[in-house]
């Protein structure tokens, strides 16, 4: 029977949770999704939920059990190293587990699931956006990250959100034409017609009934939109979207290093990437741009470190080989 002790890395996300089962020398052993992981977003009860589930698919593939685990590493966003993790440490605990819960942010996992190097950059786009650099191993710099109502500037839901008012303001003779509004009162259930109500369109009454009767983070559904469609009120909403992504980073930029793209506003080629790049400028000539698909390496590498090892190169490349397996 192999005794090493077993080290779990999680990825756990407002949407879904990754488990990455490993050891010291960066084999990935087993690999699990579960539901969503982040007691802020989804509740405590909820998040444990989402992690055990997808922390017992990888065991199972691993042929261990919890109780042989020394380390769990949950990133998660807005999680600080201190303060009360019971909410999963006693569902981990009624499970055999005994060993060390290590909280890191999010943003610090996906970092490290495209680089070990202890200087460098992570910027995810997705829902929301942020951008942080990493000295020494650690955050040490922040940008953005400040949620739909204040901030995430260049994020999906920074795009969607654009996509509604660009056909609202169509939809009311406001602003320009846009083949968007199409597209969005699709999404809702919604065509044009000629019936006017209080002096508007009846479609324009109903989508921003609709609008104010979901919850606004929804409104990222709507950003891949601008992607699949060429107009120009389309190209200027991605363009801005690069531009604001551009300017978060350069408020932490302060050398050349790695830059780990994480989520699929900035990972794809196209506008947003061309504009992005083209308002750093020179800046751009000394950043490595790595996109990863999650946080799941990351948060093994940092197991790994939590555990004593060496979240290097060569623990990088071996957990990326071997969990491509799992996939």
């Amino acid at each position: 029977m192999n005794h090493e002790p077993l080290l779990i890395g999680l990825d756990a996300g407002g949407t879904s949770t990754r488990a990455l089962v490993t050891d010291r020398h960066g084999r990935c052993l087993g690999y699990g999704v579960g539901g969503r992981g982040n007691p802020i977003s989804a509740g405590p009860e909820r998040a444990a939920d989402g992690v055990l589930d997808a922390i017992a698919q990888a065991l199972a593939h691993s042929g261990r059990s919890l109780s042989e685990a020394s380390v769990v590493v949950a990133a998660m966003a807005g999680m600080r190293a201190t303060g009360d993790h019971g909410w999963l440490r006693d569902r981990l605990v009624t499970q055999g587990f005994d060993g060390a819960l290590v909280f890191e942010a999010d943003l610090l996992a996906t970092y490290f699931s495209g680089a070990a190097d202890t200087f460098g950059y992570a910027l995810v786009s997705g829902t929301g956006a942020c951008v942080v650099r990493v000295q020494n191993g650690i955050i040490d710099g922040t940008g953005d990250g400040l949620g739909w109502l204040v901030g995430d500037r260049g994020s999906g839901f920074w795009i969607g959100h654009a996509i509604a008012r660009a056909a609202v303001q169509d939809l009311d003779h406001t602003g320009p034409r846009t083949t968007l509004t199409d597209g969005v009162l699709a999404r809702y259930g919604l065509q044009r017609t000629d019936v006017r109500q209080f002096g508007r369109s009846e479609e324009l009454e109903q989508l921003v009934g609709l609008l104010y009767g979901h919850p606004p983070i929804e409104l990222a559904g709507l950003a891949p939109l601008a992607f699949e469609d060429s107009d120009a009120v389309a190209l200027g909403i991605l363009t801005e979207a690069g531009e604001h992504l551009a300017d978060t980073l350069s408020a932490v930029l302060t050398g050349p290093g790695p830059l780990v793209i994480g989520g699929s506003v900035v990972a794809r080629t196209g506008p947003v990437r061309d504009a992005f790049l083209a308002r750093l400028g020179t800046a751009a000539d000394g950043l490595e741009l790595r996109p990863v698909s999650d946080g799941a390496v990351g948060a093994a590498m940092l197991a790994v470190r939590a555990a004593g090892g060496a979240a290097d190169d060569v623990i990088l490349a071996r957990l990326t080989e071997t969990l491509a397996a799992f996939r």
